[in-house]
């Protein structure tokens, strides 16, 4: 069998890394030494240890942003249902994995500020998928498939915003178990519709 590429070993010990000890504590060293590389290796590969948190989000947990952005490109394919669905189902599943690796930079406010710092200059951040979700809501308006007054930031917030606080907020229930994802995206879609779809307005 043979050995997966340098780049490769190193964003999958990145994942492993910053999942058990949190994006502040994984250092590039340490990437580095998972990954049987040097660390002058690693940055062949990534220009910083922001860049390489980016790319582990993008090829590693479930693709939010090409999903949002190919939907955005091409509004008017397949039911707004079906698509905002599908926007939920991959956007909880997002944050259920990327919250347990993001939420330690919260607990060192210098390094979070200096980690947001080098986020926006590589054009990320939390705040993209939002953004991106009212790009396609309002595509889809331009459309007439979502009523012209409606508040498409409003409404890419609340469904965003339910998504990410699926990743923690039951952690305290008796169970500590998440609502099942498939029913929950399903929900959050119907709901959503009826504040801003013509269909369901015109209904």
């Amino acid at each position: 069998m043979e050995p997966k590429p340098a780049r490769v070993r190193i964003l999958d010990a990145a994942h492993e890394l910053m999942l058990t000890v949190g994006l502040a504590r994984a250092t590039t060293k340490e990437i580095a030494r998972a990954a049987d590389c040097s660390e002058a290796a690693l940055y062949k590969y990534f220009d910083s240890k922001e860049d390489l948190f980016t790319s582990v989000l993008a090829e590693r947990l479930p693709r939010l942003t090409p999903l949002l952005s190919s939907l955005a490109t091409e509004p008017g394919q397949g039911t707004l249902e079906g698509n905002l669905t599908e926007i939920a189902r991959q956007a909880a599943l997002f944050y259920e994995q990327s919250f347990p690796i993001a939420a330690s930079l919260y607990a060192e406010p210098q390094l979070r500020q200096r980690h947001f710092d080098a986020l926006r200059k590589l054009g990320s951040g939390p705040h993209r998928p939002i953004q991106d979700l009212d790009a396609y809501l309002r595509a889809e308006q331009a459309t007439g498939r979502v009523r012209a007054g409606a508040d498409t930031f409003a409404a890419a917030s609340l469904l965003l915003g339910a998504c990410a606080q699926r990743a923690f907020a039951y952690d305290a229930t008796d169970t500590g178990e998440r609502p099942p994802v498939e029913e929950f995206s399903a929900r959050l879609a119907r709901t959503l519709l009826d504040g801003i779809s013509v269909a369901r307005a015109s209904g």
